[in-house]
């Protein structure tokens, strides 16, 4: 595969290979070659993007394409050219010793495509962010040490109130938010800058830039949001899935600003609440609905292929008898990374199951071990909820918050009437505590 020819060998002899071009009407030829010469299946390499539209013509031709992964394709020796790389790819294929790559379905494709354009926004939008942060230091304000976050509701106004030319600290400080935690006196000092023009042109330049790109990802919102509601209505039978609300789930300004997205996903995955599982927040969830989508779930028969495809389980490499390696191997994919974010917020939640396993693997081997083991436990634990259409059920459930007060509520009962060593034949009547009630 090439970005100006393909070359494709239908056998070892030199008069097997041919050059093609990249056009359309090459593709074709190519094609109708492989078809008059009685080819039913096709091995290619996944070389960059130049694979994906000879993919889909050879797909519409009716052939059996197996896309192999470029690192199980190299040549074992001697000079490398485009002729001899294809007689070799053809080679491995006829004996069998090439496997496919995972390819998601069109759905998830398309809605892969969207979420991946949105992650580019927020790429340029952090970086947006770093270089304001930067104009503002140079321009001494001091604005990152009085807020928590240059671009929350205050550092957003301020921002915004310098770049049209309002330079006096004290009236920049009256655009604080209750919610700040510095007082006004405090902010007005931070912000007694030096006012140079060069600096205050390239802050508005960034600032204006800032607001191009979350306009971006607003837009990229409602498409995803409206793509998906497409979707689920050709599923008719799954309106009146509903499940319980998430109010706990936290969401940050780069969650995405889909509505009722715990029902949404919940329908989407046919019944499977996969919002139950803590950790796993609204951008993990639309990353595995992108990413993999519920039919992908069931391309590998067991979790621990899908954990191995992730990149999550250990590479046991052996000979003589003797293991030589057993690290995890290297290279991630989006998913990957949305599972090992997940893991990582789970070891700073307390009283859950999965912190709990997150603890005991960081005590014997370090966070870093406990974020991949728990990414790969989280891998087995939605792979089994997707397949086998099975609601989460951890040995100890996690108790929110009010769930929290009311069991501290009875057991200060209960210590209560034990210091006391009341009975009900002293008291004159029955005390009835129903526990289940509270809980």
């Amino acid at each position: 595969m090439g970005s100006r020819s393909h070359f494709v060998a239908i056998g070892q002899e030199l008069g097997d290979v041919r050059e093609f071009g990249v056009y359309a009407e090459d593709l074709t030829a190519l094609c109708k070659w492989l078809l008059e010469s009685d080819v039913t299946t096709v091995a290619m390499e996944s070389t960059g993007d130049y694979w994906q539209n000879l993919y889909v013509e050879l797909i519409s031709f009716g052939f059996e394409v197996v896309l192999a992964n470029g690192k199980f394709t190299k040549n074992a020796k001697g000079k490398k050219t485009d002729v001899k790389d294809c007689r070799w790819i053809q080679k491995l294929h006829t004996l069998g010793l090439l496997s496919g790559s995972f390819l998601p379905d069109l759905t998830t494709e398309q809605l892969r495509t969207f979420c991946r354009q949105r992650g580019n926004w927020i790429d340029l939008a952090a970086s947006a962010t770093h270089k304001m942060q930067k104009y503002l230091k140079l321009l001494n304000f001091r604005l990152d040490v009085v807020v928590k976050d240059v671009c929350g509701l205050t550092g957003m106004k301020i921002i915004e109130a310098i770049c049209k030319g309002n330079l006096d600290p004290y009236s920049l400080a009256e655009h604080r938010h209750f919610n700040c935690r510095k007082p006004k006196e405090e902010i007005a000092r931070a912000l007694h800058g030096n006012n140079r023009a060069d600096y205050l042109f390239g802050l508005q330049q960034e600032f204006e830039c800032y607001k191009f790109f979350q306009k971006k990802i607003c837009d990229c919102d409602k498409k995803i949001g409206h793509f998906i509601k497409e979707e689920l209505k050709q599923h008719p039978e799954r309106r009146k899935m509903k499940t319980t609300d998430k109010p706990h789930k936290r969401t940050n300004k780069n969650a995405p600003q889909i509505k009722d997205l715990n029902q949404i996903a919940f329908r989407y995955f046919n019944g499977v609440d996969l919002f139950d599982i803590e950790g796993l927040s609204h951008s993990t969830i639309l990353s595995i609905m992108s990413e993999i989508g519920p039919e992908g779930f069931n391309k590998f028969k067991t979790a621990k292929q899908f954990s191995s495809w992730l990149r999550l389980a250990p590479n046991n490499k052996v000979s003589g008898g003797k293991i030589l390696s057993n690290r995890v191997p290297k290279g991630s994919n989006r998913l990957k990374i949305a599972l090992r974010q997940a893991a990582n917020t789970i070891g700073n939640l307390k009283d859950t199951h999965l912190s709990d396993f997150f603890r005991r693997v960081a005590y014997r081997k370090g966070r870093h071990s406990a974020v991949s083991a728990t990414a790969r436990k989280l891998a087995v634990i939605i792979w089994n909820m997707v397949t086998k259409k099975i609601q989460y059920q951890p040995p100890r459930q996690y108790l929110f918050l009010d769930q929290k007060r009311k069991l501290g509520l009875v057991n200060r009962i209960k210590k209560q009437i034990d210091k006391f060593e009341l009975k009900p034949e002293d008291l004159g009547f029955t005390i009835a505590l129903d526990i289940s009630n509270l809980i």
